[in-house]
């Protein structure tokens, strides 16, 4: 009977031993987990530092402030560049101002020797050098007439007002007459010659 308790109180010992143990066990996982938490670590196991928290308004301040700077810098930058456009265009039509003030004194002159001129074709010859002093100074600036004379018919550089038969077959779809002289600007038409053409 002794026996019989003996291994009763032995078997219950031994019970509570591995209850116990398996008690602490859960105690040293549960710890073992709050640190995992607690710890980042990375993937070799090895802990990583916490970034420091970010101030999201100051650095929107700092951006926002750059942002502005720079928008001011383009302003100006905007004003300036049409400003010396302006006086760009003021200084070029003072040159074409100043380079024709002569060619007007001519006019002037001639026609001051018109009213006391008893030559006709001095008059005339004065008034031809003052045209071909126009031409010179339309050429220097840039224009040019466009010549027509013989010239086949182009919507790019000519206006037709009219069109008249003609027996020559190679006088049709040419410029017969020019009624209106055209300009072109540096290759650019800034004026349509006023043609008739031949059919």
């Amino acid at each position: 009977m002794k026996l019989k308790h003996h291994k009763h109180h032995k078997r219950i010992n031994k019970q509570n031993k591995q209850t116990m143990t398996q008690d602490k066990d859960k105690e040293t996982q549960q710890v073992d987990v709050e640190n995992v938490e607690k710890e980042p670590t990375t993937e070799e196991g090895t802990q990583v530092e916490t970034p420091a928290e970010v101030d999201w308004e100051q650095k929107y301040n700092e951006l926002n402030d750059t942002y502005l700077r720079l928008y001011a810098d383009f302003e100006n930058y905007r004003r300036k560049a049409i400003k010396e456009k302006a006086d760009l265009l003021k200084s070029a039509s003072k040159d074409v101002l100043v380079n024709i003030l002569p060619i007007v004194d001519n006019f002037e002159r001639a026609l001051q020797t018109i009213e006391k001129a008893t030559d006709v074709k001095a008059v005339g010859e004065g008034v031809n050098l003052i045209y071909q002093q126009v031409l010179t100074f339309l050429k220097q600036n840039g224009v040019e007439p466009i010549v027509t004379d013989d010239q086949a018919f182009d919507t790019e550089l000519h206006e037709a007002i009219t069109t008249i038969p003609v027996e020559d077959d190679n006088k049709k779809g040419k410029v017969i007459d020019c009624v209106q002289k055209g300009y072109k600007l540096y290759d650019k038409v800034i004026r349509y010659s006023k043609v008739v053409v031949g059919k």
